[in-house]
């Protein structure tokens, strides 16, 4: 077999950039709707079809992305070498506000304002924007290797997106779940807009809490209110008080004077009112506090919106007009503590909501926005996971905390006051009709028949939040609201894969709109998966700059290491993981360990290759039935299925870093570690003059390597879907093809299935003992500094037939890999005189006894005379690490990291210790 296109040294950079090429140009990852099928088989392969969550286009690839693309790859990779008919579409987000922040940066820095610059000027400026810089996070996504259909890349402001859009909201509006109107709402001073109540950062900073006087308008005495926000008070319209309580109910219906602004409010009695919290008086302020808004409509209070959309105080906060709401507070207590109205200042541990993008805090702000009904919404995805537990959680816990945001949302806020993005679809008259419609056309119309004439219509300036158009990207990406031939095969979706901070935020207003719009709810299954932590186990954010740039790992290691390190870290379904990182290196051993890997791979693999002949055909799968397998290559096939059926039912059961582990294990240990040596002595037969060429040997060297190509094979196809480009190319070595076929890649390749003739419990259990066995011999070698190039004798001892007749059918093993030249297998039996003259050491495994003589292998004198001076300086070493660890003084004093580093030093030298012992008791003792 020719491998001159396999060099010594694995270069994942060049391997990884090539096969990323080859496969997207030649199309190997296009999906086929049926009608897209040449051969029209498309309908007859069951679908599969997984939609990216789709990143902003602001962003730039970091270990998140890293980990969610890789479990959704191994999860599509797997199905399509199942013969799935797969697709995996990928695309962006058009994130309004982190776009136009970026936007009013580079204008604020050119010195223009967006108002100055105009909505059309400024939207080319972000188209533009776009095209040249909006594609970075789709190239470092590509970097993974991910086996996305890129012909059918997305983008939520697309054209066909945006038809999809304007047609949901048409038609909830016209349903009568879509309306307007003035509330209270989220709102960000820093991007001037509203933000939903799950784009708010909830932190609990120190503050105060100020205690004011408000005077009885009759002048009999004066209330005592207390706030944590004192510049609202300016917008007060009401004393709220529990009517039932005495000290406070007999002044229900009274006024008192609202300080600095001399206006009278009513005193109102309302159950709202905790009577044991503070005075038990409430200042109410409809306009910028929830609760306020509520008891202001059910007690009829104005509503006095103080603010400015910037965070200023407007005209209606008299004095302190064009003060931001910051220094206003300050003048407000300053002002009331000279008129003597200060009654008293707290310190108080409060909660402040924070805008996730503009990093300040909201304000409860009276606006006029334009709202989804949700319950009708909610209730009918309600209905579908309490009835048919659609859609399944993986893991089950998640589908609870689901559940629980079903059933309390409140109407949603869908209008957000930016220019990118999605601009609401309804146009008003000069008198404030307003007039919904797919287009201005159609609005004018509606309009003109209305009012029998001609009439100018000026659309809505709002734009809708970004979580409306994805609510509907997993089958507005097909084309929905026309009915595709992609929306007919590949909707529902499969599985939607993500982590448990978006449930709501995206998960939910999926399943409500695509239930809504398609009487469908949008996948099969939820897969929550946990978070990456780094390497002292904090969750990774901006705000704790800890973020690991994974595009620094895949410079350093390649795409396929970081893939299989961040995948293996996986203990179980929706559990964090870790990733140990060296910050001053940019080193990690996570990833480090699986490049390790993939050059044990290769080298495995190349060492293969060198050993086949060039001519050796596909092994077919009923070589397993070949009367000619030896007891190792029998081993390895067992080894083998038994590893197919694990790691395919793992995946089935989104097992992915479970499956993981088992190849790892497999590979390196069972296949590179035994197999291959077990068989080497066997490959080199043919360079053996003394052997002829009808030999029974020769036979034994083909089956050797025809099973080496056959697990090899298989191999590859099992790690393909995590490891995808190493073992394209080594695939392709082991599998050349004359001409060039864009079919014939290990992408397309059938995934292994078990056969479970081939697996045999009982020789895998038996096997154990041979390579414990040579394992033990092995360690008792290292033990006595037994020379690696002297042979021995070795005496295997046990009463149990069956373990005698595998170590004699297994001898050859035990001969070549542990060095042994004359070998006794025999039942325990007393020694003979002979042999009580004799030094040994001795192991055991299970059952067995393994004992080597030492008489003339090694000089036991000095043998043991260098045990006891490593012994006695460990002794020495244990003692002063006991002393040190001893004195309370220094365990206090010391840095926590030193005390523990001292505490293993000493674990680890105390179980040297007990070893040490071992050996010279062993030597010591006369057989």
């Amino acid at each position: 077999m020719n491998i001159d296109n396999l060099p010594k040294q694995y270069s994942p950079h060049e391997t990884e950039v090539k096969w990323q090429k080859y496969w997207e140009e030649q199309g190997v990852f296009a999906a086929e709707a049926e009608s897209d099928s040449p051969n029209g088989d498309a309908s007859c392969r069951p679908a599969y079809s997984i939609m990216i969550p789709p990143p902003n286009v602001t962003g730039s690839l970091h270990t998140g992305h890293a980990f969610e693309e890789s479990l959704i790859d191994i999860l599509i990779r797997y199905h399509r070498m199942k013969g799935f008919n797969t697709l995996w579409l990928p695309g962006t987000d058009h994130a309004s506000i982190a776009v136009q922040a970026l936007l009013e940066k580079q204008l604020k820095k050119e010195g223009i304002k967006r108002q100055e610059l105009g909505r059309d000027k400024f939207l080319e400026r972000a188209w533009q924007w776009k095209a040249e810089s909006g594609g970075t996070i789709v190239k470092q996504l590509r970097r993974l290797g991910v086996s996305a259909d890129w012909t059918r890349e997305r983008f939520t402001m697309d054209a066909g997106l945006s038809e999809a859009v304007t047609e949901a909201f048409v038609r909830l509006h016209t349903e009568g779940l879509i309306y307007r109107g003035e509330y209270l709402v989220n709102w960000c001073p820093s991007s001037q807009s509203a933000v939903s109540d799950l784009e708010v950062d909830n932190q609990e900073v120190k503050g105060n809490l100020w205690h004011f006087r408000y005077p009885l308008t009759d002048g009999s005495g004066y209330l005592v209110v207390a706030t944590t926000r004192p510049e609202t008070m300016l917008g007060d319209t009401a004393v709220a008080v529990n009517p039932d309580d005495d000290r406070y109910k007999h002044l229900i219906g009274k006024t008192v004077t609202l300080p600095l602004m001399n206006r009278e409010i009513p005193i109102v009695g309302d159950d709202y009112v905790d009577r044991e919290f503070g005075t038990g008086c409430v200042k109410i302020t409809p306009a910028h506090d929830y609760n306020d808004f509520e008891l202001g409509k059910r007690h009829n209070l104005p509503m006095i919106n103080i603010l400015n959309k910037d965070g200023s105080i407007n005209e209606n906060g008299g004095e302190f007009e064009g003060q931001d709401r910051f220094v206003a507070r300050k003048n407000v207590v300053a002002k009331l503590e000279s008129l003597d109205l200060l009654d008293k200042i707290e310190d108080y541990l409060t909660t402040v909501p924070y805008s996730e993008r503009g990093k300040v805090p909201v304000e409860p702000f009276l606006s006029t926005q334009w709202f989804v009904k949700i319950r009708p919404l909610a209730d009918s995805a309600l209905q579908d996971f309490d009835q048919n537990n659609s859609p399944q959680f993986v893991p089950e816990r998640w589908g609870k905390v689901y559940r629980d945001w079903l059933v309390k949302l409140k109407d949603w806020c869908i209008s957000r006051q930016l220019w990118w993005g999605h601009q609401i679809p309804a146009w008003y008259t000069p008198d404030g009709d307003v007039f919904v419609a797919h287009t201005e056309a159609e609005a004018l119309a509606q309009a003109q028949a209305k009012h029998g004439q001609e009439i100018t219509l000026e659309r809505d300036a709002d734009v809708l939040d970004t979580w409306f158009s994805s609510g509907l990207w997993p089958f507005s990406t097909l084309g929905w609201p026309t009915q595709t031939q992609d929306l007919e095969t590949f909707y529902p979706t499969s599985v939607l894969v993500t982590g448990f901070d978006i449930i709501f935020f995206w998960v939910a207003r999926m399943t409500m709109m695509a239930k809504h719009f398609t009487g469908k709810m949008p996948f099969h299954t939820v897969y929550i998966h946990g978070l990456v932590r780094d390497e002292n186990n904090q969750k990774m954010s901006k705000s704790k700059n800890n973020g690991i740039d994974p595009l620094l790992l895949i410079n350093k290691y390649g795409t396929d290491a970081l893939r299989f390190a961040l995948v293996r870290e996986v203990t179980g379904a929706g559990q964090d993981i870790r990733l140990d990182y060296n910050r001053k290196t940019d080193e990690s051993s996570n990833v480090e360990a699986a490049r390790n890997f993939a050059n044990k791979l290769w080298n495995a693999s190349r060492f293969v290759l060198m050993n086949l002949e060039d001519d050796l055909s596909p092994i077919p799968p009923q070589f397993i039935e070949n009367p000619n397998l030896e007891l190792s290559d029998r081993w390895i096939l067992s080894r083998f299925h038994q590893v197919v059926q694990q790691t395919r039912q793992q995946l089935e059961q989104y097992g992915m870093g479970e499956a993981a582990k088992g190849l790892y294990e497999f590979i390196w240990g069972d296949f590179c570690d035994w197999y291959i040596e077990l068989v080497k002595s066997r490959l080199q037969l043919q360079d053996d003059p003394t052997v002829q060429s009808s030999s029974p040997k020769l036979a034994s060297r083909q089956v050797a390597q025809q099973t080496l190509a056959y697990v090899l094979d298989g191999i590859l196809r099992l790690l393909h879907p995590f490891m995808p480009h190493i073992t394209e190319e080594i695939w392709q070595i082991l599998n050349p093809v004359e001409a060039e076929d864009n079919k014939h890649v290990l992408a397309l390749q059938a995934y292994p299935e078990p056969d479970r003739n081939a697996i045999d419990p009982q020789l895998e259990e038996q096997f154990e003992l041979l390579t414990g066995v040579i394992r033990t011999i092995r360690n008792l070698r290292a033990e006595a500094e037994i020379k690696p190039s002297l042979k021995i004798t070795v005496i295997l001892q046990t009463e149990s037939d069956r373990e005698q007749k595998l170590l004699a059918e297994g001898q050859t093993y035990l001969l070549d890999l542990a060095r042994v030249e004359t070998l006794t297998i025999q039942t325990s039996s007393p020694v003979s005189s002979e042999q009580t003259e004799e030094q040994t050491i001795v192991g055991v495994v299970g059952t067995v006894q393994v004992i080597i003589p030492l008489t003339g292998v090694v000089d036991i004198a000095q043998l043991k005379s260098k045990l006891e001076r490593s012994l006695t300086k460990l002794e020495g070493a244990i003692a002063s690490l006991q002393s040190r660890l001893n004195n309370q003084g220094y365990v206090k004093k010391a840095p926590l990291e030193v005390v523990a580093t001292a505490q293993a030093e000493l674990e680890e030298s105390l179980k040297q210790q007990t070893i040490l012992r071992s050996r010279l008791e062993q030597l010591t003792a006369n057989k």
